[in-house]
Order: C-alpha cells, then sequence, then structure tokens
C-alpha cells in the first residue's frame, strides 16, 4: 500500500473553546499546534483562522499571520487554506486565501444542508473558484459532501479548469449530508476518476472508524477538532492526540506513515512550490 497522509483539520468555523479548551484559535496556538501533529506524523494541515474575537474569519491578514507562524515552526508542512463559506460568503474574500499561494486550499463543489445553514456553492461561484485554482496552479482538494460533487470536480476537469490526478476529501457524517458509514466511503471511493487520492474526514464519533477503515482500504486519513471534540471514550480531545491514535492503527495494520516529501509525490504537488507562500507573507 502507498504511504498514509495524515491530514490535521485543526479549528474549523464552528467549535468553541467553550465546547473544546484544547481548541486552538490564535496564530501561535494553531502553529504550536501543528508543530505538536508535525512531530506526531500528521503533515498536510487544513487552516481556518479566527478574528481577535475568536470568530471566524475570511482576513487575508490573518491567514498571512497563520501561515507565517505555522512556517517557522513546522517549514516543511503542507498548507491547505480553507475558502469555505461559513465565515463569509464574499466571493473574493473566499478566494483570496489560494491567492497566497499555498500548495494546496479547499474545493467545495456544491451546495448541502448544514445544521441551521445552507452551505451554498453556486455554479457561477464554482467555475469562479475554479479558475481561479487554474490562474494559481494551486492544488484544490475537492470537498465532498455527497455524490455529485464528484461530477462537478470531472466536469470541471474536462473544462481545463483544474488538473488530473484530482485530490478528494470524503467529508462523511455531517448532518444533512451522507451519513459516516463504511458503505458510503467505499461507494464514495469507487466513484471517482481512476489515478485519484483520496481522504477521508469522518464527523463526530465517525471519524476513528472512518480512519481506520480508509487506513485498511488504501485511501488517505483527516482528523482534527474542526470534524471531532471527543476521544472514542468521550474525553475532550486534542488534535495531537487524534493524530497519535491514528498513528498507532496505521502501524498496527503494517501502513507506513508519508513524510511531507513523500506526500507531495503521492498528491502529485510539485516541490518547487512548497514555499511559494513565504513570498506573499
Amino acid at each position: 500500500m502507498e504511504k498514509l497522509i495524515i491530514t490535521v483539520a485543526l479549528t474549523g468555523n464552528v467549535p468553541t473553546k467553550k465546547m473544546n479548551p484544547n481548541l486552538p484559535v490564535t496564530a501561535g496556538e494553531i502553529a504550536a499546534d501543528v508543530k505538536r501533529c508535525y512531530d506526531a506524523g500528521a503533515v498536510l494541515f487544513h487552516v481556518h483562522t479566527r478574528d481577535a474575537d475568536q470568530k471566524p474569519t475570511l482576513d487575508l491578514n490573518v491567514y498571512k499571520e497563520n501561515a507565517r507562524r505555522i512556517k517557522e515552526l513546522a517549514p516543511e508542512v503542507i498548507l491547505q487554506l480553507s475558502t469555505g463559506a461559513r465565515a463569509g460568503k464574499d466571493w473574493e474574500e473566499r478566494v483570496n486565501p489560494v491567492r497566497l499561494m499555498p500548495e494546496m486550499g479547499s474545493f467545495t463543489t456544491g451546495s448541502n444542508n448544514l445544521p441551521g445553514i445552507v452551505y451554498e456553492n453556486s455554479p457561477p461561484f464554482i467555475e469562479y473558484l475554479a479558475k481561479v485554482y487554474q490562474e494559481t496552479g494551486v492544488k484544490p482538494e475537492i470537498e465532498v459532501f455527497e455524490t455529485g460533487m464528484i461530477n462537478n470536480a470531472v466536469f470541471l476537469q474536462k473544462k481545463g479548469f483544474i488538473q488530473a490526478p484530482l485530490h478528494f476529501d470524503f467529508v462523511l457524517g455531517a448532518p444533512g449530508s451522507m451519513p459516516g458509514t463504511t458503505k458510503n466511503l467505499q461507494f464514495l471511493s469507487e466513484s471517482i476518476p481512476a489515478a485519484s487520492t483520496w481522504s477521508v474526514a469522518g464527523i463526530g464519533k465517525a471519524e476513528i472508524p472512518l480512519s481506520a477503515a480508509a487506513i485498511v482500504m488504501g485511501g488517505h486519513v483527516r482528523v482534527g477538532l474542526e470534524d471531532n471534540l471527543y476521544l472514542p471514550d468521550g474525553s475532550p480531545a486534542s488534535n495531537p492526540l487524534l493524530v497519535e491514535k491514528i498513528v498507532r492503527l496505521a502501524r498496527e495494520i503494517g501502513r507506513e506513515i508519508a513524510s511531507p516529501d513523500e506526500a507531495r509525490t503521492l498528491l502529485a504537488l510539485d516541490p518547487s512550490r512548497k514555499n511559494r507562500i513565504l513570498n506573499m507573507l
């Protein structure tokens, strides 16, 4: 089997320190968590940002500060900046993190219902964001909450906006979206184009079981407090503890953990671009 890429979704937009005191929200806390997770075996980091009041923000200066602090402590890691709509719906604000030239960015290729909101990604916005990925050469991670999002990504690839091999992240178990079952994971993993790579982000209690399934199936794994606040025994999780658990599972199964450069090879990232973001900070 290919070596396992471990992604960490550190913060997200929904969790708060009241929900889990281990949640990193400041640039310093986020960078320190990245370093601890990197030391434990994670190499890819999905980054959301918070303002001075710990509220989700798309402020580009906050993104810059987070990226700068992360790269100071863990220069080898792969940064994947979020373009999600929970922190704001303005198109330019959402695409600007991609223009900072991280190695990767998130790309949800469809809309879906989440608790209390419609997570809206209209066809015009999807094409607009795809063009920004095309212009910058940043690699998108296709966030898949349901099957149609795979079809939309393939359509964008055929139009030349995004390039193969595609990388998908199956987000399973979010209320209002596909349930977090191994049956759904197998279906999605068999529905993507040949030569694509994939990871799974199980939400809540689905995180560890789906991670174990992905390790066995040859996929990759995303964990983190954005997706799940608790360990299986019900105690508060932390990002490093979740990474350590995945590493133990992988080793028990006999699957090795990818280094940053091995992950770049598996994801078809250009290693010469790994520090482009530093020129934008």
